[in-house]
Protein backbone atom coordinates (compact mmCIF):
# COMPACT_ATOMS: atom_id res chain seq x y z
CA UNK A 1 0.00 0.00 0.00
CA UNK A 2 2.78 2.44 0.95
CA UNK A 3 4.74 1.61 -2.20
CA UNK A 4 1.67 2.16 -4.37
CA UNK A 5 1.27 5.66 -2.93
CA UNK A 6 4.85 6.85 -3.20
CA UNK A 7 6.07 4.95 -6.27
CA UNK A 8 4.54 7.73 -8.39
CA UNK A 9 4.90 11.49 -8.19
CA UNK A 10 1.55 12.92 -7.17
CA UNK A 11 0.59 16.24 -5.53
CA UNK A 12 -1.07 14.27 -2.73
CA UNK A 13 2.34 12.90 -1.74
CA UNK A 14 3.58 16.43 -1.09
CA UNK A 15 0.45 17.22 0.91
CA UNK A 16 0.85 14.11 3.07
CA UNK A 17 4.54 14.73 3.79
CA UNK A 18 4.27 18.49 4.30
CA UNK A 19 1.37 18.09 6.73
CA UNK A 20 3.26 15.37 8.58
CA UNK A 21 6.44 17.48 8.77
CA UNK A 22 4.43 20.49 9.96
CA UNK A 23 2.80 18.50 12.77
CA UNK A 24 6.00 16.66 13.65
CA UNK A 25 7.94 19.93 13.94
CA UNK A 26 5.55 21.22 16.59
CA UNK A 27 5.44 17.84 18.34
CA UNK A 28 9.24 17.94 18.64
CA UNK A 29 9.18 21.48 20.00
CA UNK A 30 6.51 20.79 22.62
CA UNK A 31 7.30 17.22 23.67
CA UNK A 32 10.94 16.53 22.74
CA UNK A 33 12.39 19.93 23.73
CA UNK A 34 9.68 20.68 26.31
CA UNK A 35 9.03 24.16 24.96
CA UNK A 36 5.94 25.71 26.53
CA UNK A 37 3.32 27.55 24.48
CA UNK A 38 4.18 30.82 26.20
CA UNK A 39 7.85 30.55 25.17
CA UNK A 40 7.21 29.85 21.49
CA UNK A 41 8.38 32.62 19.18
CA UNK A 42 5.79 32.40 16.43
CA UNK A 43 7.48 34.44 13.67
CA UNK A 44 10.92 32.75 13.85
CA UNK A 45 9.32 29.30 14.17
CA UNK A 46 7.15 29.87 11.11
CA UNK A 47 10.24 31.08 9.20
CA UNK A 48 12.18 27.93 10.13
CA UNK A 49 9.21 25.73 9.30
CA UNK A 50 8.86 27.43 5.90
CA UNK A 51 12.53 26.70 5.16
CA UNK A 52 12.01 23.05 6.12
CA UNK A 53 8.93 22.65 3.96
CA UNK A 54 10.58 24.42 1.03
CA UNK A 55 13.58 22.09 1.41
CA UNK A 56 11.29 19.17 0.55
CA UNK A 57 10.45 20.83 -2.77
CA UNK A 58 14.12 21.53 -3.50
CA UNK A 59 15.04 17.89 -2.84
CA UNK A 60 12.33 16.75 -5.25
CA UNK A 61 13.44 19.32 -7.84
CA UNK A 62 17.11 18.32 -7.69
CA UNK A 63 16.28 14.62 -7.84
CA UNK A 64 13.94 14.99 -10.83
CA UNK A 65 16.07 17.47 -12.79
CA UNK A 66 19.20 15.36 -12.50
CA UNK A 67 17.40 11.99 -12.72
CA UNK A 68 19.09 10.78 -9.56
CA UNK A 69 16.27 8.29 -8.95
CA UNK A 70 13.29 6.95 -10.83
CA UNK A 71 9.99 8.76 -11.20
CA UNK A 72 8.74 8.24 -7.66
CA UNK A 73 8.37 10.15 -4.39
CA UNK A 74 10.62 7.94 -2.28
CA UNK A 75 13.27 10.68 -2.02
CA UNK A 76 11.01 13.21 -0.31
CA UNK A 77 9.49 10.41 1.81
CA UNK A 78 12.84 9.40 3.27
CA UNK A 79 14.03 13.00 3.53
CA UNK A 80 11.02 13.58 5.80
CA UNK A 81 11.51 10.32 7.72
CA UNK A 82 15.12 11.21 8.56
CA UNK A 83 13.77 14.05 10.70
CA UNK A 84 11.95 11.40 12.74
CA UNK A 85 15.20 9.45 13.10
CA UNK A 86 17.07 12.61 14.14
CA UNK A 87 14.42 14.84 15.80
CA UNK A 88 17.13 16.83 17.59
CA UNK A 89 17.98 18.49 14.26
CA UNK A 90 14.66 20.37 14.39
CA UNK A 91 15.95 22.32 17.36
CA UNK A 92 19.06 23.54 15.58
CA UNK A 93 18.18 26.55 13.42
CA UNK A 94 21.76 27.03 12.20
CA UNK A 95 21.84 23.47 10.86
CA UNK A 96 18.48 23.93 9.12
CA UNK A 97 19.64 27.12 7.36
CA UNK A 98 22.99 25.54 6.47
CA UNK A 99 21.25 22.50 4.98
CA UNK A 100 18.90 24.73 2.98
CA UNK A 101 21.68 26.74 1.34
CA UNK A 102 23.74 23.61 0.71
CA UNK A 103 20.75 22.10 -1.10
CA UNK A 104 20.68 25.17 -3.34
CA UNK A 105 24.42 24.72 -3.94
CA UNK A 106 23.95 21.03 -4.83
CA UNK A 107 21.19 21.97 -7.26
CA UNK A 108 23.62 24.13 -9.26
CA UNK A 109 26.61 21.86 -8.79
CA UNK A 110 24.98 18.70 -10.11
CA UNK A 111 23.65 20.57 -13.15
CA UNK A 112 27.26 21.20 -14.31
CA UNK A 113 27.10 17.79 -16.01
CA UNK A 114 25.18 19.43 -18.89
CA UNK A 115 28.39 21.41 -19.63
CA UNK A 116 26.31 24.56 -20.21
CA UNK A 117 27.00 27.85 -18.37
CA UNK A 118 29.61 26.11 -16.26
CA UNK A 119 31.14 29.30 -14.84
CA UNK A 120 27.75 30.64 -13.78
CA UNK A 121 26.88 27.37 -12.06
CA UNK A 122 30.25 27.29 -10.29
CA UNK A 123 29.67 30.87 -9.16
CA UNK A 124 26.17 30.11 -7.86
CA UNK A 125 27.19 26.90 -6.08
CA UNK A 126 30.21 28.56 -4.45
CA UNK A 127 28.12 31.55 -3.37
CA UNK A 128 25.45 29.38 -1.73
CA UNK A 129 28.18 27.46 0.11
CA UNK A 130 29.72 30.72 1.34
CA UNK A 131 26.30 31.88 2.54
CA UNK A 132 25.81 28.58 4.40
CA UNK A 133 29.11 29.19 6.18
CA UNK A 134 27.56 32.19 7.94
CA UNK A 135 25.77 29.65 10.11
CA UNK A 136 28.58 27.06 10.34
CA UNK A 137 32.04 28.17 9.27
CA UNK A 138 33.07 24.57 8.57
CA UNK A 139 30.50 24.47 5.74
CA UNK A 140 33.24 26.05 3.63
CA UNK A 141 34.63 22.51 3.32
CA UNK A 142 31.90 21.97 0.73
CA UNK A 143 33.99 24.11 -1.63
CA UNK A 144 36.03 20.93 -2.03
CA UNK A 145 32.98 19.55 -3.80
CA UNK A 146 33.10 22.45 -6.25
CA UNK A 147 36.80 21.77 -6.89
CA UNK A 148 35.96 18.10 -7.48
CA UNK A 149 33.21 19.00 -9.98
CA UNK A 150 35.55 21.30 -11.90
CA UNK A 151 38.27 18.64 -11.94
CA UNK A 152 35.79 16.08 -13.30
CA UNK A 153 34.00 18.14 -15.95
CA UNK A 154 36.29 20.94 -17.18
CA UNK A 155 39.67 21.07 -15.40
CA UNK A 156 41.70 22.64 -18.22
CA UNK A 157 39.83 25.94 -18.22
CA UNK A 158 41.70 28.08 -15.67
CA UNK A 159 38.77 30.51 -15.47
CA UNK A 160 36.67 27.87 -13.75
CA UNK A 161 39.16 27.70 -10.88
CA UNK A 162 39.38 31.49 -10.64
CA UNK A 163 35.60 31.79 -10.28
CA UNK A 164 35.78 30.29 -6.78
CA UNK A 165 38.36 32.88 -5.72
CA UNK A 166 36.24 35.71 -7.10
CA UNK A 167 33.20 34.40 -5.24
CA UNK A 168 35.15 34.30 -1.98
CA UNK A 169 36.38 37.87 -2.39
CA UNK A 170 32.93 39.19 -3.36
CA UNK A 171 31.18 37.34 -0.57
CA UNK A 172 33.45 38.55 2.21
CA UNK A 173 33.40 42.12 0.89
CA UNK A 174 29.60 42.14 0.89
CA UNK A 175 29.44 40.38 4.26
CA UNK A 176 31.85 42.89 5.81
CA UNK A 177 29.81 45.79 4.43
CA UNK A 178 26.62 44.35 5.96
CA UNK A 179 28.37 43.75 9.28
CA UNK A 180 29.62 47.34 9.38
CA UNK A 181 26.05 48.56 8.89
CA UNK A 182 24.92 46.25 11.70
CA UNK A 183 27.80 47.45 13.89
CA UNK A 184 29.25 43.94 14.14
CA UNK A 185 32.58 44.27 12.25
CA UNK A 186 34.28 41.63 14.41
CA UNK A 187 31.86 38.87 13.41
CA UNK A 188 34.13 37.51 10.65
CA UNK A 189 37.15 37.07 12.93
CA UNK A 190 35.06 35.64 15.74
CA UNK A 191 32.93 33.34 13.59
CA UNK A 192 35.51 32.06 11.10
CA UNK A 193 37.96 30.85 13.73
CA UNK A 194 37.56 27.17 12.67
CA UNK A 195 37.89 26.04 16.25
CA UNK A 196 37.24 22.41 17.17
CA UNK A 197 35.50 21.66 20.46
CA UNK A 198 37.25 18.43 21.45
CA UNK A 199 35.47 18.36 24.80
CA UNK A 200 32.14 18.12 22.98
CA UNK A 201 33.30 15.49 20.47
CA UNK A 202 34.91 12.88 22.67
CA UNK A 203 32.49 12.52 25.62
CA UNK A 204 30.20 10.56 23.30
CA UNK A 205 26.72 9.64 24.46
CA UNK A 206 26.10 5.98 23.71
CA UNK A 207 22.70 6.48 22.05
CA UNK A 208 23.87 9.32 19.81
CA UNK A 209 27.06 7.45 18.95
CA UNK A 210 25.19 4.22 18.16
CA UNK A 211 22.62 6.01 16.03
CA UNK A 212 25.25 7.93 14.03
CA UNK A 213 27.38 4.82 13.57
CA UNK A 214 24.43 2.79 12.27
CA UNK A 215 23.41 5.72 10.07
CA UNK A 216 26.88 5.94 8.52
CA UNK A 217 27.19 2.16 8.07
CA UNK A 218 23.77 1.82 6.44
CA UNK A 219 24.61 4.65 4.05
CA UNK A 220 27.92 3.04 3.14
CA UNK A 221 26.06 -0.19 2.35
CA UNK A 222 23.39 1.64 0.35
CA UNK A 223 26.05 3.63 -1.52
CA UNK A 224 27.92 0.44 -2.42
CA UNK A 225 24.66 -1.08 -3.68
CA UNK A 226 23.95 2.07 -5.70
CA UNK A 227 27.36 2.03 -7.38
CA UNK A 228 26.98 -1.65 -8.26
CA UNK A 229 23.47 -1.04 -9.61
CA UNK A 230 24.51 2.05 -11.62
CA UNK A 231 27.68 0.54 -13.07
CA UNK A 232 25.62 -0.60 -16.04
CA UNK A 233 23.89 2.77 -16.47
CA UNK A 234 26.83 4.65 -17.93
CA UNK A 235 29.73 6.75 -16.70
CA UNK A 236 27.64 9.92 -16.35
CA UNK A 237 25.45 8.62 -13.52
CA UNK A 238 28.42 7.05 -11.76
CA UNK A 239 30.26 10.40 -11.75
CA UNK A 240 27.22 12.18 -10.30
CA UNK A 241 26.93 9.49 -7.63
CA UNK A 242 30.59 9.98 -6.74
CA UNK A 243 29.95 13.68 -6.14
CA UNK A 244 26.97 12.81 -3.97
CA UNK A 245 29.05 10.30 -2.01
CA UNK A 246 31.77 12.94 -1.54
CA UNK A 247 29.15 15.39 -0.25
CA UNK A 248 28.02 12.77 2.28
CA UNK A 249 31.57 12.31 3.55
CA UNK A 250 32.08 16.07 3.83
CA UNK A 251 28.75 16.30 5.67
CA UNK A 252 29.83 13.71 8.22
CA UNK A 253 33.10 15.56 8.78
CA UNK A 254 31.36 18.91 9.20
CA UNK A 255 28.85 17.35 11.60
CA UNK A 256 31.69 16.08 13.78
CA UNK A 257 33.55 19.41 13.68
CA UNK A 258 30.52 21.46 14.77
CA UNK A 259 29.30 18.97 17.34
CA UNK A 260 28.51 20.39 20.75
CA UNK A 261 25.88 19.95 23.43
CA UNK A 262 23.45 22.17 21.52
CA UNK A 263 24.58 21.42 17.96
CA UNK A 264 23.76 18.56 15.64
CA UNK A 265 24.27 19.21 11.95
CA UNK A 266 23.52 15.71 10.63
CA UNK A 267 20.70 17.26 8.58
CA UNK A 268 23.29 18.34 6.01
CA UNK A 269 23.82 14.66 5.13
CA UNK A 270 20.11 13.94 4.54
CA UNK A 271 20.14 14.72 0.81
CA UNK A 272 22.93 12.31 -0.23
CA UNK A 273 21.55 9.75 2.21
CA UNK A 274 18.11 9.66 0.57
CA UNK A 275 19.73 9.25 -2.87
CA UNK A 276 21.57 6.15 -1.63
CA UNK A 277 18.44 4.77 0.06
CA UNK A 278 16.15 5.28 -2.92
CA UNK A 279 18.62 3.79 -5.39
CA UNK A 280 18.78 0.72 -3.17
CA UNK A 281 14.98 0.48 -2.97
CA UNK A 282 14.70 0.75 -6.74
CA UNK A 283 16.98 -2.27 -7.08
CA UNK A 284 14.54 -4.44 -5.09
CA UNK A 285 12.54 -6.62 -7.45
CA UNK A 286 10.16 -8.24 -4.94
CA UNK A 287 7.13 -5.99 -4.25
CA UNK A 288 6.34 -7.61 -0.89
CA UNK A 289 9.89 -7.14 0.36
CA UNK A 290 9.85 -3.51 -0.79
CA UNK A 291 6.54 -2.97 1.03
CA UNK A 292 7.98 -4.53 4.19
CA UNK A 293 11.00 -2.21 4.11
CA UNK A 294 8.83 0.87 3.53
CA UNK A 295 6.43 0.02 6.36
CA UNK A 296 9.34 -0.72 8.72
CA UNK A 297 11.08 2.51 7.72
CA UNK A 298 7.99 4.47 8.70
CA UNK A 299 6.87 2.63 11.83
CA UNK A 300 10.21 1.94 13.57
CA UNK A 301 11.44 5.59 13.72
CA UNK A 302 8.03 6.80 14.88
CA UNK A 303 7.83 4.12 17.60
CA UNK A 304 11.37 4.89 18.79
CA UNK A 305 10.57 8.62 18.86
CA UNK A 306 7.40 8.08 20.91
CA UNK A 307 9.16 5.74 23.35
CA UNK A 308 11.96 8.27 23.96
CA UNK A 309 9.54 11.10 24.82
Amino acid sequence: MISSIFEKTKPVNFIILLVFLFLFYWAVQFYFFDVSMSNVEIAPSIGILTILLFSVFIVDLVVKRNKLTGTNSFAILFFTLLFVVFPETLGNNNAIFTSFFLLLAMRRLLSIKSLKNIKLKIFDASLWICISSVFYEWALLYLLLVFAAIYIYEPKNIRNWLVIISVGVCFFMILYGILVLLDKPNFILEHYDFAINYDAIFPIKWWTSLKMTLYALFNIAFAFSAFVHLSKSGVGKVIVMRLIAFSFVIGLVVNVLVTSENNNAVIITFFPSVIFIVNYLESIKKPKFLELILVSSILIPIIVFVVKL
